[in-house]
C-alpha cells in the first residue's frame, strides 16, 4: 500500500519500535485519514522525531479512559495503528496540525524503556500482515445489511447521509469510514479496530448499532452523533 510518498509492501518495510500516541476514543485504520491537533510538548518532540525518521506514529487507546485521567502514563491497549503523517502545518502559537494515514495494525510487543519524553513501544505485526493490501476481503461483507443498520441509525437519530456518495463508495472505504465517523466509546472502538479482518468490523459496527438502537427503543438513551 502507499502513503503518501512511502510504499508499504510488506511487513518487513515496517521499523520494529513506533512512538506511541495514546488518545481516547482515537481510531485510525488502514488508509484511513486522521486529523490531530498536537499541542503537548512531549508530543511536538514526538512529531519532531517521525518527521526526522520513518514518518509513522502508532496511535493506541489507553487501556481504559479513567486511567487515562489518572495517570500521564496510562497502560496501553493491547492493539494499535500505525500512520504515516501526510501532511504537517505549524500554527505560529506552538501547535502542529498533522495527518496521519493509516499504513497497518500492529500489537504491542513491549513497552521500551527510553529517554524521550514520549512512549516507544515495540511492534509485533505478524497478525496484521492483510493490512497492507487494498480492498482484501470486500466481496465477504454484507455490505446490504449495513446500509440497512445505517439507515435504520440516521432514522432513528433524524440525521440525513449523502446516499449517492454511500453507494458508490467502495466496500472497504464505507466500512472504515463508519466505523471512523461513529460516536460510540473508546471500548467500542477498539472492538472495531481488532476486529480480524473487515468482514468482522462490518459485522462489529453492525452489532454495535444495533444495540445502541434497541437502547433507545427501551428508553434508555442511545447515542448521538458527537
Amino acid at each position: 500500500m502507499q502513503a503518501g510518498n512511502a510504499i508499504y509492501e510488506m511487513i518487513a518495510d515496517l521499523p520494529p519500535v513506533l512512538p506511541v500516541f495514546p488518545l481516547a476514543g482515537a481510531l485510525l485504520l488502514p488508509r484511513t485519514q486522521l486529523p490531530l491537533n498536537i499541542f503537548e510538548p512531549r508530543y511536538i518532540d514526538m512529531v519532531d522525531a517521525a518527521l526526522a525518521g520513518n514518518r509513522l506514529i502508532g496511535m493506541i487507546q489507553p487501556q481504559s479512559e479513567r486511567n487515562m485521567l489518572e495517570t500521564d502514563t496510562p497502560v496501553l491497549a493491547p492493539v494499535g495503528c500505525a500512520g504515516r503523517v501526510t501532511s504537517f502545518q505549524e500554527t505560529g502559537d506552538g501547535r502542529y496540525l498533522v495527518t496521519l494515514q493509516g499504513v497497518t495494525r500492529f500489537a504491542v510487543a513491549r513497552e521500551l524503556d527510553t529517554i524521550t519524553a514520549f512512549r516507544q513501544v515495540e511492534c509485533d505485526f505478524s497478525a496484521f500482515s492483510h493490512d497492507l493490501t487494498s480492498g482484501l476481503g470486500e466481496e465477504d461483507v454484507d455490505r446490504d445489511g449495513l446500509l440497512r443498520t445505517l439507515r435504520s441509525y440516521l432514522d432513528a437519530n433524524s440525521l440525513e447521509a449523502d446516499w449517492q456518495s454511500v453507494t458508490e463508495a467502495e466496500t472497504e472505504v464505507l466500512v472504515n469510514a463508519l466505523c471512523m465517523m461513529c460516536p460510540y466509546g473508546a471500548p467500542e472502538k477498539q472492538a472495531l479496530l481488532e476486529a480480524r479482518d473487515l468482514r468482522t468490523r462490518a459485522e462489529t459496527l453492525i452489532a454495535i448499532t444495533e444495540m445502541d438502537l434497541a437502547r433507545s427503543d427501551n428508553g434508555d438513551g442511545g447515542t448521538t452523533l458527537q
